[in-house]
């Protein structure tokens, strides 16, 4: 067990040795001592101490101004102040510049180890606090990556090593495991933490489009450039960049991004000088660069750059262990998000969970949680509420339930679980673009839009 440092300063040589050998025997604590302000300050800039012990009144640097450096030092570390008898109103001063408490000379031995006993008490549970709240700190920016697999247990530890440092990083993963929450993590982390973080989605940007939202662009650049535009790379300066699913974007993109990754510098369109950018680079993809690379679609110098740190996304059948705090997860948020009672799945319906391929990963299984609190009755949810079997999960509308039930009832209940089913499958797909699947499914926007409001679908909810 590490023993508390207990620091006492005092100009008076005899009254050091005095305090050093009688605080000695009754507190069990390590005891460096100075004979001056300056002396102090070198053992405060060498060493960590739970306690410091000064005299108010001593030449040169005096008590009062070495409380004030200390606090500049450690605004935690807690203070005693020693004053002779008569000088009370230094104490009460030194109690407002943040000392703990003072005693004045000469003092009673019992009531004066009395003192720092509660003072070493307080440095211990202010310790205890700071600790507490480094802990969570760290673990906030985890909070929405569930489970404690070995394979996430080394995204984690991957995350924590490298989002000290300004480097570029790869975050490659399946779709749906996770990558936009493990790119927030790493920012969360990072000295970057109260920056900007800018998140850009490159699939659902045409290439035009995405230039300039990237880049920027001056006045007259083009046709429907009717006024300066500052790019996201801007906007993001000082802090983090996140670009999800990198492998999509067009070729004359990538050369540009290259630029931005080797020099440091952006250049709107339209603008002839260009403009240096401190921002950190996260990137995603679900794809196979290296075979990308192979076809000439992808620029191998660009990979190379941003593949400095990598940190892979595990799929979901890779860690099956995780699926019962996932769904625990999901159960808690969508109750609440419904306004429903907490929810819990039956054996069955996990038994039916843990045994699924999970090809659309942790993503599939938030939208599986998702459908069962919508379609569900009871307190508990079985697998013929959201359209499973033992056999073929997803297969089946019309469940055994539902043949004792009276034809408008049932045509009511599996129109239901026809809705929720085949939106949340469509806006999967369309990776909850609401443009998109409306083209797909031959709906208007607006149309569509209203179905997914009755069926309390929202489309953000099925976004990278």
């Amino acid at each position: 067990m590490v023993k508390d440092r207990l620091l006492i300063v005092d100009d008076e040589v005899d009254m050091l040795r005095l305090l050093e050998r009688s605080i000695g025997q009754d507190l069990d604590c390590e005891i460096d001592t100075a004979a001056s302000g300056t002396e102090a300050l070198r053992l405060l800039e060498a060493r960590n101490y739970d306690l410091a012990l000064l005299d108010v009144r001593m030449p040169g640097l005096d008590g009062l101004e070495l409380l004030e450096r200390i606090k500049q030092i450690n605004p935690w570390m807690t203070v005693v102040m020693m004053t002779a008898h008569g000088v009370v109103e230094l104490a009460v001063k030194s109690i407002k510049k943040g000392a703990y408490d003072f005693i004045t000379k000469p003092f009673d031995h019992e009531e004066l180890i009395h003192l720092l006993r509660k003072a070493l008490e307080r440095s211990q549970l202010l310790r205890e606090n700071l600790n507490l709240q480094r802990r969570i700190k760290e673990q906030e920016p985890f909070e929405n990556l569930v489970g404690s697999s070995p394979a996430m247990e080394r995204v984690y530890q991957t995350i924590q090593m490298i989002a000290k440092t300004d480097v570029t990083v790869l975050i490659t993963g399946e779709s749906g495991t996770g990558k936009d929450l493990a790119a927030r993590a790493i920012h969360s982390l990072s000295h970057r933490y109260d920056q900007p973080y800018v998140t850009v989605n490159c699939p659902t940007l045409p290439e035009n489009i995405l230039e300039s939202e990237l880049f920027g662009y001056k006045k007259g650049a083009f046709t429907d450039a009717s006024s300066d535009k500052i790019g996201l790379f801007e906007e993001a300066r000082g802090g983090t960049i996140y670009l999800d699913e990198i492998g999509d974007i067009a070729p004359t993109i990538q050369t540009k991004l290259l630029r931005v990754l080797q020099e440091k510098e952006i250049k709107p369109l339209g603008q002839t000088k260009s403009i240096k950018v401190d921002v950190r680079v996260i990137a995603s993809t679900n794809r196979a660069l290296k075979e990308k690379i192979r076809k000439q679609e992808f620029r191998e110098d660009l990979f190379y750059r941003l593949n400095v740190l990598t940190v892979h996304m595990p799929p979901l059948r890779e860690r099956k262990d995780d699926i019962p705090l996932l769904a625990e997860h999901f159960l808690k948020y969508y109750c609440e998000e419904f306004g429903k009672p907490l929810k819990s799945l039956s054996s069955e319906l996990m038994d039916l969970l843990l045994r699924s391929n999970w090809e659309g990963n942790v993503r599939e299984l938030q939208n599986i949680i998702n459908r069962a609190i919508l379609l569900s009755t009871g307190d508990a949810i079985e697998p013929h509420e959201i359209g499973w079997t033992a056999e073929l999960p997803n297969s089946c509308l019309v469940g055994r339930e539902l043949h004792g039930m009276r034809y408008k009832e049932a045509k009511e209940e599996v129109l239901r679980r026809f809705h929720a089913e085949y939106l949340i499958e469509l806006l999967r797909r369309n990776n909850g673009n609401v443009t998109h699947s409306a083209r797909e499914c031959g709906l208007e926007r607006q149309a569509l839009q209203q179905i997914l409001r009755r069926y309390g679908l929202k489309s953000q909810d099925f976004r990278n």
